[in-house]
């Protein structure tokens, strides 16, 4: 019974915490998306870079020329 009682307090536990932690999620969602907003953009910047693209250019210049 002493485990029993234990662990019923251990659920008590998580169950507050969650509670405390109810207005998080939407702070994290806009600080992910600020994050994934920023990356695209940088990623963005370096693919449309003129060595970059040139390099995009002739692989897929090679692909399109492959014999089949």
């Amino acid at each position: 019974m002493g485990v029993r009682k234990a662990m019923g307090g251990w659920w008590r536990a998580r169950r507050e915490a969650a509670r405390q932690d109810a207005g998080m999620t939407t702070s994290e969602y806009a600080v992910g998306t600020i994050a994934a907003a920023g990356f695209a953009a940088v990623l963005y910047k370096i693919v449309t870079s003129g060595a970059v693209s040139g390099a995009l250019e002739s692989v897929i210049g090679k692909a399109l020329d492959a014999p089949f």
